[in-house]
């Protein structure tokens, strides 16, 4: 039988991530939660599982065939099997979530052979849903967005840690420091993204270590959007495979995320695990 048709995949997410946002809502407004620690940075909180939870029954009932990635659920290995995969981060921006800043947002994307073909960002405090489908554009609350056309670094908004670009590092050929520009931060990876795709950022840059479920959901918003996500080398990304770690990121328009990658991609970055 033929699988659900694109439009249902993407409709079922943004749907989903809705209700799940929800959750979360519920869980920063009342402002007591239990929190933990995974490891070292690393916190979690009830809100992140209640949401996780809700999200696989929802999902994987709808779509029993599909594997499941997320961060708050133990790996399953059967996952690298399935053709379709829902990557998964119930609260992407948790810090910002504890510290009660309306900056964290709820993800969910659809991964194909390696490759998002939907996905939803929803920042549920601002009742911000950004989503995409593979050759039907990227949308914030129904609405068509795009990337910059930005070409200089010089003055672009950029959405990166503000300590990195200004280590003393850049002084120190082949390096090159970094020139003046706009530079906030979210603690979302995923929302910095979908900022940049909807253009009121130009650029997001990180060179430590990402995983799947941070990017796979904003990555297909971004490039819907016209704009281009690699490493810092200008590797593509490739998702669900057994390793779920990626180097770096680079996100921006294509004449910018040039200017970009040539600043960076000489760079030997330390290999996490």
């Amino acid at each position: 039988m033929p699988g659900p048709e694109p439009h249902d995949d993407l409709a079922l997410l943004e749907r989903s991530v809705r209700d799940a946002g929800r959750i979360a809502r519920e869980f920063f407004e009342a402002g007591t939660f239990k929190r933990w620690d995974k490891g070292k940075g690393n916190p979690v909180t009830e809100a992140d599982i209640a949401v996780d939870k809700f999200l696989h029954q929802t999902l994987r009932s709808a779509r029993p065939g599909y594997g499941w990635l997320s961060e708050e659920t133990e790996d399953d290995p059967s996952r690298l099997n399935a053709r379709d995969v829902f990557v998964v981060d119930p609260i992407d921006g948790t810090i910002a979530f504890m510290k009660n800043r309306p900056h964290f947002t709820v993800c969910a994307g659809i991964v194909r052979d390696g490759v998002p073909v939907a996905g939803v960002v929803f920042n549920p405090m601002l009742d911000e849903c950004f989503a995409a489908r593979a050759g039907a554009g990227a949308t914030l609350n129904s609405k068509a967005i795009r990337v910059t056309d930005r070409a200089e670094v010089e003055g672009c908004r950029m959405l990166a840690d503000r300590n990195m670009l200004a280590h003393p590092a850049w002084n120190n050929a082949p390096n090159r420091p970094w020139p003046e520009m706009h530079i906030e931060t979210r603690n979302s990876i995923a929302y910095r993204m979908v900022l940049a795709a909807n253009g009121m950022f130009d650029a997001t840059l990180a060179l430590s270590s990402k995983r799947d479920w941070d990017i796979a959901a904003a990555e297909i918003i971004v490039r819907e959007a016209g704009g281009l996500v690699t490493t810092h080398t200008g590797a593509a990304m490739t998702y669900n495979r057994e390793s779920t770690l990626k180097p770096s990121l680079v996100v921006a328009g294509p004449k910018l995320h040039a200017a970009l990658l040539a600043r960076v991609s000489h760079l030997s970055l330390p290999r996490e695990r």
